[in-house]
């Protein structure tokens, strides 16, 4: 029997029966799901989770939930390290478009976002980041003088500066063309594989990008009633693993039948949704 590749460490983040209720209609409703550690043997792995659902499905409801911005009706987001609920900053949140302030140089950018730190420390932290990063040689310019790769980088390295291990990322794959978005892909592998204990959590409705990149999958959608009738409040309807799935931690995996079946699987799950 082959033994397995990887092995689970504990969970790392935890959504506890998670509802959500605007206006009189229901977002979210019992939203169940955790990230464990994923431990591979003389490696060091990080996780890479897609949240992937149709449009109108609550993602960006959630995204807010799990970076502390909003407050569910009931239940809870707990980071397990520390043993509370998300609160604002403990979770790092890169928008889309990469929003950095235009008028200050990168490194300034970083040194913003810690300002909890005591300057020297402050400083260190910075400077680290942007040297993991490949940015170090642009640390004195300014936003509208990187390239999108560039900049995407920087607002990466600005989230780490305050929150060490988990970031979100909103719709990271949203209009690129496909050199730039291998590239994506191909730097936030690197980037989970820099920490044992790093976590992406993507949101996002491109099957194809999150599949490359991922290795767990939470679909997101609506049950039914016996009738067929939706249910209103959006939770976890699937949770695919990848690794198992013989998916992730592969190279050209978009090219290996695995993966092109699990793309017709989840396309069809999401006409039922």
């Amino acid at each position: 029997m082959t033994s397995s590749p990887y092995q689970f460490e504990g969970t790392l983040l935890k959504i506890s029966n998670v509802s959500l209720n605007l206006g009189g209609q229901q977002i979210l409703r019992d939203f169940n799901a955790e990230i464990k550690d994923i431990v591979r043997p003389g490696m060091t792995q990080g996780q890479i989770v897609g949240l992937l659902g149709p449009s109108g499905m609550g993602k960006t409801r959630l995204f807010r939930i799990l970076a502390g911005l909003d407050v569910p009706d009931s239940g809870a987001v707990t980071i397990e390290k520390v043993g509370k609920p998300v609160e604002r900053g403990m979770v790092g949140v890169v928008a889309q478009n990469y929003p950095l302030f235009a008028h200050r140089t990168v490194l300034s950018n970083l040194l913003v976002a810690g300002v909890g730190l005591n300057p020297k420390d402050c400083r260190a932290k910075a400077t680290d980041l942007l040297a993991r990063f490949g940015i170090a040689d642009s640390a004195n310019k300014y936003p509208a003088q990187l390239s999108g790769g560039q900049r995407q980088r920087v607002a990466i390295a600005q989230q780490f500066m305050c929150s060490e291990h988990f970031l979100l990322m909103d719709e990271p794959f949203s209009g690129l063309d496909l050199i730039a978005l291998e590239r994506v892909c191909t730097f936030i592998r690197e980037m989970a594989q820099s920490d044992e204990l790093k976590t992406f959590i993507l949101v996002t409705h491109d099957i194809h990008a999150a599949l490359s990149v991922a290795d767990t999958i939470w679909l997101l959608g609506r049950d039914r009633d016996e009738k067929g009738n939706v249910i209103p409040g959006a939770r976890v309807q699937a949770t695919y693993n990848l690794i198992d799935r013989d998916v992730a931690w592969r190279e050209n995996v978009t090219d290996t039948p695995e993966y092109i079946a699990l793309v017709r699987e989840i396309r069809e799950a999401f006409q039922r949704l």
